[in-house]
């Protein structure tokens, strides 16, 4: 469990610990594509921390809390997607969260924050460009699309992608699903112009 500050002056929720429930992971490795043999493979990994929302049904101006329990569970899933990703190295991230119907659509965008894409950054080896990032709220079962950019420069066209997740039994109403994603290469045979990857000056995360 990670620990939340509990907040008893002003109103606030005294918010106990953020635990997590179960985590999920997704691994998708591209092979072939039209009939092209994709060598080295493509492969994309998620994973994804089901935590508790201490705010859940809850109406708070100050959700720091949320914030600052983020690079614990995010150091926690990205370290596990990379370790995945090998022998493979990133070279494009992504993040996500979706928030259980009794929450608020921003609970889940405190906990993807500065403080959670430094930690994907480290992960990762570093890393210029922001960090591309969707949240919504929605009952469990949902399906996510997590995009994907190039981890040194936004420009790279060819690294435009995401990876697509369903999660069974999550979020339930009074949880977050937070998601990191990475992935070793840009899109199969693309081909529609744009920065190269191998021209990337790394200087100021978009060229």
């Amino acid at each position: 469990m990670y620990a939340i500050h509990s907040l008893v002056t002003a109103g606030y929720l005294e918010a106990g610990p953020l635990e997590i429930r179960k985590v999920l992971i997704f691994l998708e490795e591209v092979r072939v594509e039209t009939e092209a043999r994709i060598a080295p493979p493509l492969v994309k990994v998620a994973v994804a921390a089901i935590v508790s929302n201490p705010f859940a049904g809850q109406n708070h101006t100050d959700l720091s809390p949320l914030i600052e329990a983020s690079p614990a569970i995010g150091r926690e899933i990205a370290e596990r997607a990379v370790a995945l990703l090998q022998p493979h190295t990133p070279q494009s991230y992504g993040k996500a969260a979706v928030v259980g119907i009794n929450g608020e659509q921003e609970h889940g965008v405190a906990m993807l924050t500065t403080l959670f894409g430094d930690v994907m950054r480290k992960a990762a080896g570093g890393g210029k460009a922001w960090i591309s990032s969707m949240s919504k709220r929605a009952a469990a079962g949902t399906t996510v699309d997590v995009p994907l950019a190039h981890k040194d420069a936004l420009y790279v066209r060819s690294h435009y992608d995401g990876i697509t997740i369903t999660l069974p039994d999550a979020p339930l109403p009074d949880e977050i699903a937070v998601i990191c994603a990475f992935a070793s290469g840009g899109r199969p045979k693309s081909r529609v112009g744009g920065l190269r990857a191998n021209a990337i000056l790394g200087e100021d995360g978009l060229y």
